[in-house]
């Protein structure tokens, strides 16, 4: 019973809303193979609606991001997050879940006043000048204010909503079961990888709800480019900030989108596009902590063609080892090596199931497809749109920071092309590229990486007297057990015991054979019965037994 395995009755009023939107937008058959019918009929309520018309018309994507929408502010998330996912989506999917936005009916400021002061600690009077109680923003998790500090600074004031971390983690506990669910019984989902797909959604869901964490990320971003005026990052109110309450500096500046501002201003679209996307690929390539949604909302073009990045809740992270990687993928492209490209391929796929052979044809085909492209007038997008659908065909999926990554570019390259329909990406990535393939062989980094080598070498060494004392100890006790694990051992085991069952079969035909001769010869002998009928029947019993081994041998090769 489901109830069992979510093992929280307290969800069940959520179930139940949840799976009364599955019925409603025709996935009732999906809500009854996750056992979610039992749950309601125990609960005491039958569902028996018909689909709207209006809905029966639209497509299968259309129809999952309304769904997403009328489960409520976890599942919008959960659509943006599918929405970074090309490796796993068809296109028309990732399109649909990129049109969701994440607005929520704005709160009275009074029930927000409550929250705010039991957080500052002091009426918002002795704090603020002044604080406008219109938001200019509200989403599922927080609500957006502007005000202005004593010292007459603009801030902007992000507030967590009350008791949304409550449903957040309610819908998280039922997605998690929901997703351990559906991979075990359901075969068309289980190549979707819902479990690393909640728990992804989980992280990044529990990370949203703490706003001192973006406030974190932006000061780190910030650091990275301290040396660097042209781009801006909001300054961090720390003194105010906390897990419920962010304050940050007010960022006076052109949105994004409204590129008529940015024209009648006299800002350099050129230039803007190529400093925002240079700031882009150095948070990717040098620093491997990135702004994974860079879309224009997200980015304000000041004066003096400064660039302005905000919102810091979606940030990526790339590891030293990861930047390695896509090195060498890069490097398996230029060099018209698919073996490497594989390699890495399959590095990524971990345990997943796939025939290299075919793999290895389908990237050379893909290598020979951009094969004597200079590296800056290779399209990047393009490439990576490609290298992901062929993932797709051989059922792959990248590591969940790539497919961030992934998302940051095409987002880049979007925002790219609206301010300068001729931005390449790929020629603002050249130098990011080639200071990494050159610095995997600097002097300083071969000899950090000898350091290391050495360390872990020593400390294999250090302990192995120590480990040899152990090991001839448990010999000595006779504690010592040695587990073998071959693989494929098991299909041995069946052949050799199909095997003996043929060679048993074998025996019995054979003495039915010799029994029946037997028979046939003493039949003349005065019995109550004739013997040859005996006979017959055991030559008839040879016969069929002669004709199954010889076709299980010629089936089994």
């Amino acid at each position: 019973m489901l109830l069992d395995v979510l093992g929280a009755a307290q969800d069940l009023g959520r179930v139940q809303d949840l799976t009364s939107l599955l019925i409603r937008y025709g996935f009732g058959d999906l809500a009854r193979r996750l056992g979610l019918g039992r749950a309601l009929e125990n609960a005491g309520r039958l569902l028996h609606w018909a689909e709207p018309e209006e809905l029966a018309r639209l497509e299968p994507p259309q129809r999952i991001r309304r769904l997403l929408e009328d489960m409520g502010p976890s599942f919008v998330k959960l659509g943006q997050i599918l929405a970074t996912r090309i490796d796993l989506l068809p296109q028309d999917y990732i399109d649909e879940f990129c049109k969701l936005q994440d607005r929520a009916p704005p709160l009275p400021f009074d029930t927000l006043k409550a929250v705010l002061e039991q957080d500052l600690g002091a009426p918002l009077e002795e704090l603020f000048a002044e604080v406008d109680p219109t938001p200019v923003g509200a989403a599922s998790l927080s609500q957006v204010h502007l005000a202005r500090l004593k010292t007459g600074a603009r801030v902007v004031l992000k507030i967590r909503r009350p008791g949304v971390r409550k449903v957040v983690e309610a819908d998280l506990r039922l997605l998690k079961r929901l997703a351990e669910i559906a991979e075990s019984r359901i075969d068309e989902v289980r190549r979707y990888r819902p479990i690393e797909i909640a728990a992804q959604f989980s992280r990044t869901m529990r990370r949203e709800l703490d706003l001192a964490a973006e406030c974190r990320n932006a000061e780190r971003v910030a650091e990275n480019f301290a040396d660097d005026p042209t781009i801006v990052v909001p300054k961090v109110y720390w003194r105010w900030t906390s897990e419920r309450l962010n304050v940050q500096q007010f960022i006076d500046g052109i949105p994004g989108r409204d590129l008529a501002s940015v024209e009648a201003s006299g800002l350099d679209r050129k230039l803007l596009a190529r400093r925002g996307g240079a700031a882009v690929l150095k948070m990717v390539f040098e620093d491997g902590f990135f702004h994974a949604d860079p879309h224009q909302g997200n980015v304000f073009f000041l004066p003096g063609n400064r660039v302005a990045f905000i919102d810091f809740g979606m940030v990526g992270r790339l590891s030293e080892a990861r930047r390695r990687e896509l090195v060498d993928l890069l490097q398996g492209f230029v060099e018209r090596n698919p073996g490497r490209a594989v390699d890495i391929l399959l590095q990524w796929a971990k345990h997943d199931v796939v025939d290299e052979e075919a793999l290895t044809t389908d990237v050379d085909a893909l290598i020979d497809s951009v094969h004597s492209v200079p590296l800056k007038s290779l399209n990047l997008p393009r490439l990576i749109n490609d290298l992901v659908a062929l993932l797709r065909e051989h059922n792959l999926a990248l590591p969940s920071d790539l497919a961030l990554l992934t998302k940051a570019f095409i987002s880049l390259e979007g925002m790219g092309r609206q301010l300068d329909p001729d931005f390449d990406m790929m020629a603002t990535a050249e130098p990011f590229l080639k200071d990494l393939i050159l610095a995997r062989y600097s002097p300083k980094t071969l000899a950090r990486r000898s350091r290391q080598g050495l360390g872990d070498m020593i400390e294999v060494m250090s302990g192995l007297p120590a480990d040899l004392r152990k090991l001839v100890k448990q010999a000595q006790s006779s504690n010592l057990k040695l587990r073998l694990d071959v693989e494929k051992l098991g299909e041995v085991g069946d052949k050799i015991e199909r095997g003996a069952a043929r060679l048993a079969l074998a025996l019995v035909t054979s003495a039915l054979i010799l029994g029946s001769s037997i028979a046939m010869t003493a039949s003349g002998g005065r019995l109550p019965v004739d013997v040859s009928y005996f006979a017959m029947f055991g030559f008839l019993g040879a016969m069929l037994g002669g004709v199954w081994i010889i076709l299980s041998i010629w089936r089994g090769r």
